[in-house]
């Protein structure tokens, strides 16, 4: 089910489609990373393996890594074995198991450039087998190295966002609201964020995606140091206005969320993305206070894992 095209202007700016008919499921992923998957090119063509590198998580950066390196000094172990065990002077041969092993701890010291000179090669081909891994383990450890200081340096904004957004009483009212908190000791100065609600909506006989911008009480933060609540509120000129959370549903309603930051630090702008399908509204609660003084009246005690404690209203 789709709402009646009311009197809001629509925002085309968005970058996704307005055809509802066409699209998937939500537009963006918890994440913030868009849902949409290319095809109709090949899959190098569609790969940036550096940007892939980069923003993956640090388990599946380190996982690759460890594969590759594996990978390779088992490959050059079998090319040992194949050339000849012979062809490498100093090795105590044995059942083909110790011999696999032994001309893998070779293929791992030459690899990495370390040779304790336990095992040399022999003759022409075994040598230039082992200049060539030489020459492959310096172009991919500096490769790796540059991977690696391209992740730790990259700035990022380092925020949770509240798993699920509130339609909560506000004023006489009642405001759609979500927190979001800094969980790193970085600082972020001019916090600005912006929010578009994408809707369902039948004009005529016509279904169409359309999308909004929702003001919010603040949408500027001089220092972000604490958890910031974002409150969008539902009034005459909300989108929202008059929508029970089931019309929201039906309607396919989702809150895109970007937010900008400056980080001292890097002396850069961070940014922070997520969304919120209406199946993740949760109606008539309100968030539980996150940070309260400390017992000495000292400093402020703000609890990150507090994020998304909040409680139902009767």
């Amino acid at each position: 089910m789709a709402l009646q095209k009311g009197k809001l202007n629509s925002d085309p700016t968005t970058g996704f489609g307005v055809n509802s008919k066409d699209a998937g499921a939500r537009l963006a992923r918890k994440d913030g990373s868009v849902n949409i998957i290319k095809e109709g090119v090949s899959f190098i063509d569609g790969q940036s393996l550096y940007h892939t590198m980069l923003s993956i998580p640090s388990w599946k950066f380190w996982s690759i890594l460890f594969t590759i390196y594996l990978s390779i000094n088992v490959l050059f172990a079998l090319v040992y074995l194949l050339v000849g065990i012979e062809h490498l002077g100093g090795i105590e041969t044995g059942s083909l198991s110790r011999n696999f092993m032994e001309a893998f701890f070779f293929s791992t010291q030459t690899y990495t450039t370390v040779g304790y000179g336990r095992i040399s090669p022999i003759g022409v081909l075994t040598s230039a087998i082992a200049s060539f891994e030489a020459f492959m383990g310096v172009l991919s450890f500096a490769l790796a190295s540059g991977l690696f200081y391209g992740r730790f340096s990259r700035p990022k904004a380092y925020l949770y966002f509240s798993d699920v957004a509130l339609l909560s009483p506000y004023k006489q009212g009642t405001a759609l609201m979500f927190r979001l908190v800094p969980y790193k000791n970085n600082q972020l100065t001019e916090a600005e964020v912006k929010l578009t609600l994408a809707m369902q909506v039948k004009t005529g006989e016509v279904v169409k995606n359309e999308f909004y911008q929702l003001p919010v009480e603040f949408s500027k933060l001089n220092s972000l140091v604490l958890n910031w609540t974002i409150v969008h509120a539902i009034n005459e000129e909300s989108p929202l206005w008059g929508l029970s959370l089931k019309e929201l549903k039906e309607a396919k309603a989702e809150l895109l969320v970007f937010l900008k930051a400056f980080d001292e630090v890097f002396s850069s702008s961070v940014v922070a993305r997520t969304s919120y399908t209406a199946t993740e509204f949760i109606d008539n609660a309100k968030f539980k206070p996150m940070y309260h003084a400390s017992p000495e009246k000292k400093a402020t005690i703000l609890h990150i894992d507090a994020l998304n404690d909040f409680e139902l209203l009767s």
